[in-house]
This record gives structure tokens, C-alpha cells and sequence, in this order.
């Protein structure tokens, strides 16, 4: 009898422990995370550029949280959106072009996974650009991801085939799968979670053609730190790779404004679609009890410093927006920033937090959620920032504080290049037209920052994961190693083929 009354009695506390997820009248929030593809920060009025027109971002802003300096800890898709869902970083998540994909073990402690066991409906639309889940419409209840870059045209991705007629562009598509599935959410009476992931803006360009009339000729003012003369204090090995040369070939140089309009007008279409999915929030009468996470997977040059793309840790690469609005905190509606220091591993954290579910212990971030208590905190004391892909030369492992960025440059494998140090002020050069780590008046912030770098360093060494060519970095990132120590595991770079004149 006493047996019986005991596990009776273990049974009532599970049954308590699961309410949250089993009850039909679940009031946690939901959560919406909107993600772009390559946006910088100047592509938006809230981040300063009075030449752009972004209203529903603005009004997002201001009704939410701004983060003046969230970076993403490796600056390129499938590394980012890898480090975005586990939490980790990419020497532990283990995912990038050319290394290899998450594996399902990891996938199963992300956070969709976690808020779909944890009661949640789950839904995902848009680029899921992580290679190793073969079939990742299995792991959320309502699917619309394209495989690989996916497409523009909406016809184009599979699961998105039905909004095509009324949405031929893929960015709209993306919103109209978002009402549906608010609509279905709010019928079920249960919290949602729903990830949209937006080709837009990346490459190859291509707005929707119903928003011509926006930037139509149009002129913009190019940034401080536009053009090549303002990159020739950057190192030889961040020139080594086709960063420095799309400053020419997508046409920063000679066609900055037909170049930027077509950019402005993706994120326009962005823009859009953000507003449709708020009216449909409204409309379901579930806009008070939503928080909505908006960013990017990186940056984008854009012409800064006479570089194109992404990939490299300057800040218009690796800073990125991000807003974070919570209709039930106080803090909403007051237009208020935050210079807190924050990275893209924060958002599975962040998520789980939100949704009251445990946070697995190998994550590297955490919840940014306290920030809106307290916007002036400080939050993290620094960040890695991270390039194990393309040419060797541009590998790189770097730190940033909210202060001070440190890069360092060990690939000497290439004539005329030697180990190289960076140093920015960040804080007050945030267009880093200066490297400190040249100016003797500087060796004590560079003793600061070679140190955090060190531990950085050390992380990877004792946390990398020992698969998809990880560990060798912990050996080519060592600053107080010899070349000739480290060369047998450094490649060279390929040799670049002549381009053709057709």
C-alpha cells in the first residue's frame, strides 16, 4: 500500500513538472524568429541610414529592444544558422561549408527540437541551409524550407508550391506561410514557435519586381569607410580571397548606386512581409503574447573598406542587427537601445528561456532576456569571432569586447605575407579606419586582448570537436608558434585562375 501511495505520489509531480506542456490552455509565449540573409545594419533607418525606407523594422524597434552590438561569431550561412540553432560555436557545432554537416545528435538539442518535445507547435519556412539532416520537415510540425540556397521564385520550393500563384517571389511566400500557420497555431490552442529564414538579401539579386517603384533612381551615400583606400591598413591575408575582389565585380566601384537599390529592395520586400506577419498576429488576437526576435545571419560589405560579401571579422561582416520585442515587458514602446554585447549563440538560449524550458549545458550562449531588465548591462566580457573556410590565408580566429577587437592573421603561406595583428577600438573607431596594433601608445590594450585571445584560443583546443577538421586550428591559431611549426597543416591557397575577358 505504501508502495502504491509512493509512486501515486512520484506520478502527481511528473504531472505537475509536464502541466506547462500538456495543458490545453498553455499561456507561455509564443515566439517568432525572423532571420535575413546577409543584412548589415546600415541597410535600416533604425541603425541610422536616412536613405532607406524599412518602416516595419523601424516600428519593431521602436517597439522593442535595439542591440547596437550583436555580432555573428562566424560570418557565413551554414556555419551561422548552425551556430543560431545548438547554441554553440562552430569549433563545437562542428558545421560549414567544406567541413561538414550537424550531425542528428546535435540537430536533436536545438532549439525547435526542444520546443517541439516540449510542447510547442513548431513550424519552420525559408532557407534551412544546414547540411547532415536529411529530412528536417520531420523534426517541426508545419515545414516550408528550401534545400540548399533555395530559390527566389517560390515555385521553385517544393513545400512553398501552393502560395506560388498569388506569391511568385519567394519573400512574400514566406509571410503568407506564416499566417497560415499563426491561423493553425491559435486554433490548436497551443504556444508556437515559428522560424522564418528569408533568402533575402543574398546573392544572386533578385527583389520582386512589384516593389521597382521604391528605390527607382535613386542615389545613396556611400559609407565613411567606403572604398579601397580606406582597407590598405587591413592584412594581406584578408585580400587573399574573393572578398577584396567582388568590390569590383559586383560593381561597388563603378555602379554603387544600381548596386545598393537592388540590395535596399530585397530588404524592402522583408520589410513587407514582417508587417503581414504582425497584422496576422493581431488579427488572431495573439499579438500581446508573442515575442518577436528579428536579425541576420551576417553582414555585408557592400563596398566598406573595398571588399564585397561577407566572411571577414571587420565589423560590417560580423555585426548585424538584432531586435528584440516583447509586448509583456515594460520595456516595450520605449524606444530604448542596449550596447550590450551579444552573438547569434544566444538565440537557442534565448529561445528555450523564453518557452520555460532548461538550457542544455554545452551551449556557449545565453539568454539575452535580462537585457530588457537592464539594458546598460554588461553581458558578455568578449566573443570569438571565426573563419575556417575558403582560401587558408583568411582563416582566422579574433575576440571583440565591447570595447576593443582583436584579429589574428597566422597564415604566412603565400609571398610577402607574415603573421599579422589587428587592433580596433571599436567603440570609437566603428568604422575601423585605424589598426592600434601598430601604435606603441596601444600595448596595453593589445596585451588585454592578446590575452582573452589566448583563451579563446584555449577554448578551441579543449572544446573543439574532433571530426569535420576542427582540432588542426587549435595549432594554426597558436599566435606564439612559429610558421614553420604550423605550415604542414596549412594548405596553400589555390592559385587563382585568370579571368576570362567573356
Amino acid at each position: 500500500m505504501i508502495k502504491i501511495r509512493k509512486h501515486l505520489f512520484q506520478l502527481l509531480l511528473l504531472l505537475l513538472v509536464l502541466q506547462p506542456c500538456l495543458s490545453a490552455n498553455d499561456k507561455r509565449p509564443n515566439i517568432i524568429f525572423l532571420l535575413t540573409d546577409d543584412q548589415s545594419t546600415y541597410s535600416m533607418g533604425c541603425y541610422g541610414n536616412s536613405d532607406v525606407k524599412t518602416p516595419q523594422m523601424d516600428l519593431l524597434a521602436s517597439d522593442g529592444l535595439i542591440f547596437d552590438n550583436h555580432y555573428n561569431t562566424t560570418a557565413i550561412c551554414m556555419a551561422s544558422r548552425a551556430s543560431i540553432m545548438t547554441g554553440m560555436y562552430e569549433y563545437k557545432a562542428g558545421c560549414n561549408f567544406s567541413h561538414g554537416g550537424l550531425t542528428v545528435e546535435k540537430f536533436n538539442q536545438t532549439y525547435p527540437v526542444l520546443l517541439r518535445k516540449g510542447g510547442y507547435f513548431t513550424g519552420f519556412a525559408g532557407k534551412f541551409g544546414i547540411d547532415g539532416i536529411d529530412k528536417p520537415e520531420a523534426y517541426f510540425d508545419v515545414y516550408g524550407g528550401g534545400k540548399g540556397q533555395s530559390s527566389y521564385a517560390t515555385a521553385r520550393n517544393a513545400p512553398m508550391k501552393k502560395y506560388a500563384k498569388e506569391y511568385p517571389h519567394s519573400t512574400l511566400s514566406y509571410a503568407a506561410f506564416s499566417k497560415d500557420f499563426i491561423k493553425e497555431a491559435v486554433a490548436k490552442k497551443k504556444p508556437f514557435c515559428l522560424s522564418i529564414s528569408f533568402k533575402a538579401p543574398h546573392k544572386p539579386a533578385t527583389p520582386d519586381p512589384q516593389f521597382d517603384y521604391v528605390y527607382k533612381n535613386a542615389t545613396f551615400t556611400k559609407p565613411k569607410n567606403y572604398g579601397r583606400e580606406h582597407g590598405e591598413h587591413f592584412s594581406k591575408q584578408s585580400k587573399a580571397d574573393r572578398q577584396y575582389e567582388r568590390f569590383h565585380s559586383w560593381n561597388y566601384s563603378d555602379k554603387y548606386d544600381e548596386v545598393m537599390a537592388t540590395y535596399y529592395q530585397q530588404i524592402y520586400g522583408v520589410d513587407v512581409a514582417l508587417g503581414m506577419i504582425r497584422e496576422e498576429l493581431k488579427a488572431q488576437g495573439v499579438e500581446d503574447n508573442t515575442i518577436i526576435i528579428f536579425t541576420s545571419d551576417n553582414g555585408f560589405f557592400c563596398g566598406s573598406h573595398g571588399y564585397g560579401s561577407k566572411v571577414l571579422p571587420y565589423e560590417e561582416s560580423t555585426r548585424c542587427p538584432l531586435i528584440v520585442y516583447d509586448p509583456r515587458h515594460s520595456i516595450s514602446g520605449k524606444k530604448q537601445r542596449s550596447p550590450a554585447l551579444t552573438g547569434n549563440i544566444d538565440f537557442a538560449a534565448t529561445i528555450l528561456d523564453l518557452a520555460g524550458l532548461p538550457v542544455p549545458g554545452n551551449m556557449d550562449g545565453k539568454s539575452l532576456m535580462p537585457i530588457l531588465d537592464e539594458p546598460q548591462q554588461v553581458f558578455h566580457e568578449q566573443l570569438s569571432l571565426i573563419n575556417v573556410w575558403g582560401a587558408p590565408a583568411t582563416h582566422y580566429l579574433g575576440v571583440v569586447t565591447k570595447k576593443a577587437k582583436y584579429i589574428y592573421w597566422g597564415y604566412e603561406g603565400e609571398q610577402g605575407m607574415t603573421a599579422t595583428e589587428e587592433l580596433f577600438d571599436v567603440e570609437n573607431d566603428g568604422l575601423e579606419l585605424s589598426n592600434l596594433a601598430v601604435n606603441p601608445e596601444y600595448n596595453e590594450l593589445l596585451d588585454d586582448m592578446r590575452g582573452r585571445y589566448d583563451e579563446a584560443l584555449n577554448s578551441w583546443k579543449t572544446e573543439a570537436i574532433n571530426y569535420n577538421d576542427y582540432e588542426r586550428f587549435g595549432v594554426l591559431f597558436d599566435r606564439n608558434m612559429s610558421w614553420v611549426d604550423k605550415e604542414r597543416l596549412a594548405p596553400k591557397s589555390p592559385k587563382k585562375k585568370k579571368k576570362s575577358k567573356h
